[in-house]
């Protein structure tokens, strides 16, 4: 390798990694040009060396808040359960919603950038009426939606990251999903004199389980997709359960994990909430014979991670910040800010 004069003066141990010294000695230091690491001559080997760059490349997990459940104020019509919130995914080698391939990384330099974490949506209970739909979590470019709210009756199942469940009504329809998001809701059966049960909230992974026939069992949500961003492997953005009808499935439980389902007895009534920080959806109120509510979306979270050794000198803040293997990762439960500095 050679020394190479410049305006600056002699620059010494600059070269590309195809291009290193033939004959090094030992602790000679070199720069290359081409992987921007900061390499030492150990004896027998260069070290692996020091990434200099004033870049990071982030993977993250954008999950909106899970969508509101819907009760009802008749022994003849259920619930359907809220849809799981949207689920935007670029970690490598695992899944986006809807079962789609992750997205691409995000590169950031120093700054500060904002992050939103959606609120889940407000259960209802009323006939005809349609649970609220969970907020918006968002990193950078990266939006995924809300979950859209389970329908009581003869209303539409809310549309959303994941659709809400329809509830069970002649004239209803279950809610729809988006599209690398998250799946459709599922449909109820008809609120006839014998009863019927609510659809599934629609999941991240799977369309909300559906319900047909007299006294059918409740029919549970659409299942979440697994990751490990954080180094746990953990299911969210799980769909709601619908509710069944007052002489035979009780309530459905809410989504987060894997997904809600339908409870089989009628010694608790009340429908479950989506899980804190996964995005579940509200579970569906059984038909019952005064007002009933069903169960409250699950919040959204913000998962981002970038290899530690990456980012050289640049130090990050934000969120819960942890540590597994070669990974930094900063959790946001609630909106904040990260911070690269």
């Amino acid at each position: 390798m050679a020394v190479t004069t410049t305006t600056q003066g002699i620059r010494h141990g600059v070269c590309l990694s195809t291009a290193r010294p033939i004959n090094p000695y030992l602790g000679q230091v070199i720069f290359e040009t081409d992987t921007n690491r900061l390499k030492v001559w150990l004896g027998s080997a260069w070290s692996t060396g020091t990434l200099h760059s004033t870049t990071i490349d982030f993977e993250y997990l954008v999950i909106g808040g899970g969508g509101g459940g819907s009760g009802a104020t008749s022994t003849n019509v259920a619930g359907g359960g809220g849809g799981a919130g949207g689920y935007r995914s670029s970690v490598i080698n695992e899944f986006s919603g809807r079962l789609t391939t992750a997205e691409s990384i995000i590169t950031l330099g120093a700054g500060t950038y904002s992050i939103t974490v959606g609120a889940g949506g407000a259960a209802v209970g009323a006939n005809d009426a349609v649970g609220v739909a969970g907020g918006v979590s968002v990193f950078q470019t990266v939006t995924s939606l809300g979950g859209g709210g389970g329908a009581s009756n003869n209303a539409a199942g809310g549309n959303g990251g994941s659709g809400g469940g329809e509830g069970s009504g002649s004239s209803s329809v279950s809610g729809s999903g988006t599209t690398a998001q998250g799946f459709n809701g599922g449909t109820g059966g008809y609120a006839g004199d014998t009863g019927a049960a609510g659809g599934g909230g629609g999941g991240a992974g799977a369309i909300g389980g559906s319900s047909s026939g007299s006294g059918a069992t409740a029919a549970g949500g659409g299942n979440g997709i697994e990751s490990s961003i954080n180094g746990t492997p953990t299911y969210r953005a799980g769909g709601g359960a619908g509710g069944g009808w007052y002489y035979g499935p009780g309530p459905g439980l809410g989504g987060g994990g894997a997904r809600g389902a339908g409870v089989t007895s009628l010694g608790t009534p009340a429908p479950g909430n989506g899980v804190a920080n996964t995005g579940g959806g509200g579970g569906g109120s059984m038909a019952y014979n005064s007002s009933m509510f069903g169960g409250n979306g699950g919040s959204g979270v913000v998962i981002v991670r970038y290899q530690t050794a990456s980012a050289g000198s640049l130090t990050t803040t934000g969120g819960t910040k942890t540590t597994s293997g070669i990974y930094t990762i900063h959790t946001f439960t609630s909106s904040g800010s990260l911070v690269i500095a």
